[in-house]
């Protein structure tokens, strides 16, 4: 367990766009932070996309959701930087649903309009925020491969029609920066896990496992404080055996480290 009296050394396996400013905060708030990439995103275009992007420029789009920052950035990498005022004009003549705060604020930034986002920053958060109003509407929502099929399933039964499209995957980085992340865990030098994705839990146990034995990385983790985002990362982490610490009320990666302080103090 931590030494209150150092700065708690954080673990911070967000994708590279994340490191940035998850170093800063978790710096800001009294954590010596360890960062390296659990994760990482990758631009793609499926099938259904070409529709998605139809049905909003003509209006036929009731709902746009989108689930996170990316969602929004890999659509609009993949249209024309010259119809991007078209489509974001498109967008502001449908309902535009964010998940969560952050994810707001993308939007905000990029001067689309958000309707709204649910108490509880989630797909099930969404499907309660949204149910009793989506019966025979049109939905879309532009998301990651690995987005919870819980949206889809759950909008569908609330009586909409929902169209789905994948901008992007998540992968697993792979080389020297990972190894020597895993050594310093391997060596006791880290006092906290944050996880943000049960893909980045899966990965972080198959690097570990590739250079320790599955109950050498167990033990160093059950004697560590572990941070999960949400149920379904805490329910991945504890299919491994450890026993997942906090988890926020609230989906954010600050939400998590103050409920870690609320801890340690």
């Amino acid at each position: 367990m931590t030494d209150k009296s150092k700065r708690p050394v954080l673990a911070i396996m967000r994708p590279k766009r994340y490191l940035k400013d998850s170093v800063e905060l978790a710096q800001s708030m009294g954590f010596d932070p360890l960062a390296v990439p659990m994760i990482e995103l990758e631009g793609m275009k499926d099938e259904f996309f070409d529709g998605f992007v139809e049905r909003v420029m003509a209006g036929k789009s009731d709902y746009v959701i989108f689930t996170s920052a990316n969602g929004i950035d890999f659509t609009l990498e993949k249209i024309p930087e010259e119809e991007h005022e078209k489509f974001i004009s498109a967008l502001n003549s449908t309902k535009v649903i964010a998940i969560g705060p952050t994810t707001r604020k993308a939007l905000d930034d990029m001067g689309i309009n958000v309707l709204g986002m649910p108490g509880v920053y989630s797909s099930e958060g969404l499907v309660e925020y949204l149910c009793s109003d989506v019966k025979g509407k049109v939905i879309d929502t532009a998301r990651s491969f690995y987005g919870s099929t819980l949206l889809i399933e759950g909008l569908k039964n609330c009586g909409a029609e929902i169209h789905e499209t994948n901008v992007y995957t998540l992968t697993k980085p792979d080389g020297d920066e990972q190894a020597e992340f895993i050594s310093k865990v391997l060596a006791g030098e880290v006092d906290v896990f944050a996880f943000t994705s049960s893909m980045m839990v899966r990965n972080f146990f198959e690097h570990a496992v590739d250079q320790s034995s599955k109950n050498e990385v167990l033990a160093i983790m059950n004697n560590s404080v572990v941070a999960a985002i949400g149920v379904p990362t805490a329910k991945t982490i504890e299919g491994y055996g450890v026993n997942v610490s906090v988890t926020p009320g609230k989906f954010t990666f600050e939400a998590i480290l103050k409920k870690v302080l609320d801890l340690l103090n």
